[in-house]
């Protein structure tokens, strides 16, 4: 396969200064409307990318399970590698990236745990399957085999057969506190509209970027 020769041209739509809105999670919220409506395989996914404090990055796929003028909120094991890296170094990346809309959205920012109550209620609306496997996971940990994990969870199935689970105290949310976000629209000739807005003491500030 020749690798170099794959390649599209984006002729869906344009963005405009005039068209952005003023603050970036109004445009935000536009942009992920728009992607719920045209029936997009998990349009909350979003790669999260964090780094230890001597520089070494690392990257996955997480799920956004909220957003509002605050930032945006994930959720995960407190012990696990990406928890630690925030932890020890709290600044990281977001990326959603929606390939049939031609877009991407671009977040850096600092992430923090959000309060316990908010993860209490997050937690209490998951399937209960989802509940016992934030027990069962020690993230990032080598396994010894699916086996032990399947084992382990069908104990705590019948330990919690009846009774509430509860939230894990090693398991909660994130909430990432936007400073730069750009929007990129994809365009012809590979001229995309890039529209940065970052944050000023006097709110935001758009500026567009050469692509």
């Amino acid at each position: 396969m020749d690798h170099a020769a794959l390649r599209r041209e984006y002729t869906r739509a344009g963005l405009r200064e005039p068209d952005a809105a003023p603050d970036p999670l109004q445009q935000f919220r536009r942009w992920f409307d728009e992607a719920l409506n045209a029936g997009l395989h998990e349009p909350n996914a979003m790669t999260l990318a964090t780094a230890t404090p001597d520089g070494r990055p690392s990257a996955r796929v997480v799920l956004l399970k909220g957003f509002d003028g605050r930032g945006f909120v994930f959720y995960t094991n407190y012990e696990g590698r990406k928890a630690g890296e925030l932890e020890a170094n709290p600044y990281c990346a977001l990326v959603f990236y929606w390939g049939e809309l031609e877009r991407q959205v671009r977040v850096e920012g600092r992430a923090d745990r959000v309060p316990a109550a908010e993860s209490d209620a997050y937690y209490a609306s998951r399937p209960r399957g989802s509940q016992l496997g934030a027990w069962v996971s020690e993230q990032s940990r080598p396994a010894g085999s699916r086996r032990d994990l399947e084992e382990r969870l069908r104990e705590l199935e019948k330990e919690y057969e009846g009774r509430e689970i509860l939230r894990p105290p090693f398991w909660g949310g994130y909430q990432v506190a936007p400073e730069r976000l750009e929007f990129w629209q994809g365009r012809e000739n590979r001229l995309h509209d890039r529209l940065l807005y970052d944050r000023r003491d006097e709110g935001w500030r758009i500026t567009r970027l050469q692509p």
